[in-house]
């Protein structure tokens, strides 16, 4: 089969390798659809992997072609990437999310930029009816996005600002608009992200660097500031403008990964005190018994809440993969979700 192998950082290889056999307890998925997530461009370019090579790839959707429960086959599902240990405290509590020693395809172990990927048959989301491969294979950046917007605690009537109008701030946007958050206000460093977010409806988006994001909020909320803050772009300045615009006793919640060191001014780090704000921090996805943000992303896909194929900006073949990657590595125009489609 083909594959987008990694064999060091910066060596990325559409080669052949050979098909893998599913074991115990696992289905093999033909892949259909697999995203690039933006932690896939310093896993390539400048972090590496855990190990080499490895096959990448950890947003996806596909059909199961062989399985032990023959009624499996011909199924099309997403699959929860993270593969749990099993045995420590977190995930005797079904937070697998917090696992102390877990595994996870695309980047400890073989992941989705390949045609077939066997797959732990426990990881499995099947996909109702109606439900694309293009849309399943959005299924992690959509549970997280879930994940983060229930720690805002943020509900009808609310105010919510996102920085960060990336995937996975879209997705946020999404699930605000259709939990009837009143007042969704999206911020951005660019001009193109500013007109996306519009023109899928976010009229309350803007350039920060541009405009002024508290006269925003303090003339939606009438000075009040916003009741929750979501910072998703891992960057000190965005994270400091949160704390500054959630209201006394509002939250922020941390979502953006830090590519570099984390700092507060004293200012910053005196609104957390004297607002008494509350602050979050959001990893991953919930997928257990009592609580599974991945069923309810597929099921929001089937009832319509979310439209994730207006996301998609990119879409590509695996062979025109260096297309893909130095599109979104030198950012040469932008982009919203790129996307192999096999």
């Amino acid at each position: 089969m083909k594959v987008l192998n990694l064999h060091g950082v910066g060596d990325l290889r559409y080669e052949e390798v050979p098909r893998p056999e599913p074991k115990a307890g696992e289905v093999l998925l033909q892949i259909k659809a697999v995203g690039i997530c933006g932690s896939d461009i310093p896993r390539v370019f400048t972090k590496g992997t855990y190990h080499f090579p490895t096959i990448i790839g950890h947003e996806f959707a596909g059909e199961i072609v062989e399985a032990e429960d023959k009624d499996l086959v011909g199924q099309g599902a997403a699959v929860f990437p993270l593969l749990p240990c099993g045995k420590c405290e977190a995930c005797r509590d079904e937070q697998y999310a917090r696992c102390s020693n877990y595994d996870y395809y695309g980047s400890r172990r073989d992941g989705a930029m390949a045609e077939y990927l066997a797959v732990k048959r426990e990881n499995l989301c099947f996909l109702p009816a109606g439900v694309s491969y293009e849309e399943a294979a959005m299924s992690e950046p959509a549970a997280v996005a879930l994940h983060a917007f229930h720690k805002s605690g943020v509900g009808q009537g609310d105010t919510l600002l996102i920085y960060g109008i990336g995937t996975i701030g879209m997705i946020i946007a999404q699930w605000a608009r259709a939990a009837g958050v009143k007042n969704i206000l999206l911020a951005t460093r660019t001009d193109d992200k500013v007109n996306f977010a519009k023109k899928l409806g976010f009229d309350m988006a803007v350039n920060a660097e541009k405009e002024s994001l508290k006269d925003l909020v303090d003339e939606v909320t009438e000075g009040r500031g916003a009741d929750a803050c979501i910072e998703g772009t891992g960057a000190p300045e965005p994270w400091a403008e949160c704390l500054s615009n959630a209201k006394a006793g509002g939250r922020v919640v941390c979502m953006g990964n830090p590519q570099a060191n984390m700092s507060l001014s004293q200012d910053a780090y005196w609104r957390i005190l004297r607002k008494e704000l509350i602050l979050m921090g959001t990893w991953n996805s919930s997928f257990g018994s009592r609580e599974n943000d991945w069923l309810e992303a597929v099921k929001a896909m089937h009832d319509k809440r979310l439209d994730l194929k207006s996301l998609i900006t990119h879409r590509y073949a695996l062979a025109e993969y260096k297309e893909a990657f130095s599109l979104m590595h030198e950012r040469r125009e932008m982009y919203c979700k790129v996307m192999f489609v096999l």
